[in-house]
């Protein structure tokens, strides 16, 4: 049942009292967590590629807690929205997290452990030494191989045989790789890339999308302004038009700062989406911004080709930050 390799010491542990708060536990210091499998996982409630690895974790996290297992997940915010604890606080409920989530608002823990990478897991034996790590999505029977044996080590019996089955659903199903020729597009200026047409940085400006884009290129069209880290349409009926491949499309968006929800129309190819519309869009292409996360927009059913997609914002002031795909 477990690797026959042996798995090497990476370091040790760091302190994980950066913490600013603690969800769904008291705080957990290290002499709290001696004699433990401990399994840490960097995260942030907007990334899609974290989100997609929340079915294992979530499922190892139930079925090896009586067994020694103490899964932490530590919150790395991206973007500023997720650094306010209620916004943080609201998605572990709604996404149904109820293992321990460390609040790494000031990056903390994150410098501490010389991580990079959302999502990021670090597999700490009952030493305290991380024996393994892996950065993003994948490798699942691989990483519960690794929880296993670590429990083995520590002399914990009774360990479950065999792996999870686990089947994720609706957001969290795995991107389709195959098709999958989009890659994560910013619309701030910081690390905007592939912009069709020449930006205006932190000022109100009226731009038009050309007639026709390459793939994975995108454009507004109305009066934007776009900033730092996301691009905001100041009067209603702006737009925000990309040329994508993929299943899925994906848009971090947050309502303006006063609370007033957003609605917004979703065109594929210049039509509604039908039975395309993602989790967030009906049939019609209808959907409204509320809170700040990420909307799923499209996920559309084979065969998938070039598509554009457009974005209509039927109120000013969202703030668009981030394209994902999967």
């Amino acid at each position: 049942m477990f690797a026959a390799t042996q798995l090497p010491i990476e370091g040790t542990l760091p302190s994980l009292a950066g913490a600013v708060e603690w969800l769904n536990t008291q705080s957990l210091t290290m002499s709290d967590l001696r004699g433990k499998v401990v399994l840490v996982e960097f995260w942030t409630y907007t990334c899609i590629n974290w989100r997609r690895t929340l079915p294992y974790v979530r499922a190892w996290a139930d079925r090896y807690k009586d067994q020694g297992l103490v899964v932490i997940g530590v919150h790395t915010p991206e973007f500023e929205f997720e650094k306010n604890l209620d916004n943080v606080r609201h998605a572990v409920k709604e996404i149904g997290i109820t293992f321990p989530v460390a609040i790494d608002s000031n990056y903390a823990i994150w410098d501490a452990f010389k991580n990079q990478y959302w999502p990021a897991l670090y597999f700490v034996d009952a030493q305290g030494r991380i024996r393994h790590h892996h950065f993003g999505e994948g490798d699942y029977q691989e990483s519960e191989v690794v929880i296993q044996r670590l429990l083995a080590e520590a002399g914990h019996t009774g360990i479950s045989a065999g792996l999870i089955a686990v089947k994720p659903t609706g957001v969290e199903a795995a991107a389709d790789w195959a098709t999958l020729k989009s890659p994560e597009t910013y619309l701030g200026y910081e690390r905007s890339e592939s912009f069709e047409g020449a930006a205006v940085l932190d000022k109100r400006q009226v731009y038009r999308a050309p007639a026709n884009m390459a793939l994975n290129e995108w454009a507004l069209a109305g009066d934007w302004t776009v900033r730092t880290d996301s691009a905001v349409p100041n009067a209603p009926n702006g737009r925000l038009v990309y040329r994508f491949h993929a299943r899925d499309v994906n848009l971090i968006m947050s309502p303006p700062a006063d609370g007033r929800s957003v609605r917004f129309h979703v065109l594929i190819d210049g039509r509604p989406p039908g039975a395309a519309h993602g989790a967030d869009v009906d049939e019609h292409g209808d959907g409204i911004v509320t809170e700040p996360r990420m909307y799923q927009l499209i996920r559309q059913r084979e065969p998938i080709a070039d598509r554009e997609l457009e974005i209509q914002f039927l109120e000013p002031g969202v703030a668009a930050y981030d394209f994902t795909f999967g």
